[in-house]
């Protein structure tokens, strides 16, 4: 006679979140002995309660409570299924929090891309600051001047000086203003004479920022806007190295305030053309959309607001 095997039944359909809320109506009914003092403290009503335990009974195919009148008490199998709930439910508790702390407190990897001399300047000690407060950050500070695409190239935060946000699907933060100033050594100006007006750029050589391209100019703004072309024996796209062209007297250069201020104040640079200051450009924050609600980009966003 062939030997007969039995096969558990199915069980019950139950989405994830209906078992969840069944998983812990269940346990505040066995720790509290009753399903009226775990209703009160569920913050629902009795039946309520009632229906989720028995949804999970329908759905374990077990009887998980004795129910008498006077009292509830938990049936071996709901003895042994109590035991795992308390463990599952803490576990799930503390991934939640740990989810938490991880959208409040930036840490891990944070990678941040910066143009060549602002980050050598002034981001460098505000990002040494920045993991001094958060030290589960791992930092990556990428420095170039090479104009580059955030989202390909995985950088989490791009410091970019523009004169408006660029349009490439980016969040787009201002930091701050940065004012430009046109400048010359003494030596240049003593020697090629100070423009007056920037028409008068055209007969000067002018160190320009950016590539060497037949359309070059600067804008310039007085009682109305001026665009004048310009030429000159150098262009580079690093303000540094602008500044020493400048510094040597091989021309007019055009550059952030925040690099050449200390030659200014020593009066190694001499602002020219003070009536016709060029258009302020913007330091911004570039983040991807996907980055918005991550700890460790918008504190590093608000800190540098705070502090540039």
């Amino acid at each position: 006679m062939p030997i007969q095997t039995t096969h558990p039944l199915p069980l019950l359909p139950f989405s994830n979140m209906d078992k969840l809320e069944s998983m812990r109506a269940f346990t505040q009914v066995v720790e509290a002995g009753g399903f009226a003092a775990a209703a009160r403290q569920m913050d629902l009503s009795r039946s309520a309660v009632n229906k989720l335990v028995i949804n999970l009974e329908e759905h374990l195919q077990t009887q998980l409570l004795h129910r008498t009148t006077r009292k509830v008490s938990p049936t071996d199998a709901g003895r042994a299924y109590y035991d795992r709930c308390l463990a599952i439910l803490a576990d799930l508790e503390e991934a939640e929090l740990s989810l938490t702390r991880l959208q409040q407190e930036p840490r891990g990897s944070l990678r941040i891309n910066a143009p060549m001399t602002f980050g050598t300047l002034h981001l460098a000690p505000l990002v040494a600051e920045f993991m001094a407060q958060y030290p589960d950050l791992q930092v990556e500070l990428v420095l170039n001047d090479r104009r580059i695409n955030p989202v390909e190239e995985g950088f989490d935060i791009t410091i970019r000086l523009a004169a408006e946000p660029p349009g490439s699907g980016l969040i787009a933060h201002t930091l701050a203003h940065c004012p430009l100033v046109i400048c010359a050594a003494p030596a240049y100006l003593q020697q090629h004479g100070s423009p007056h007006h920037p028409d008068e750029l055209t007969q000067h050589a002018c160190l320009h920022y950016g590539h060497r391209a037949q359309d070059n100019s600067w804008t310039l703004v007085g009682d109305e806007s001026h665009t004048v072309p310009i030429h000159g024996p150098l262009c580079c796209n690093n303000g540094e190295v602008l500044q020493v062209a400048a510094l040597r007297g091989l021309g007019i250069v055009m550059l952030p305030e925040f690099i050449v201020k200390q030659a200014l104040k020593e009066d190694r640079l001499r602002p020219i053309l003070i009536d016709y200051p060029p258009p302020a450009i913007d330091i911004y924050a570039l983040y991807p959309v996907n980055r918005h609600l991550s700890a460790k980009v918008t504190r590093l966003v608000e800190f540098l607001a705070e502090k540039i």
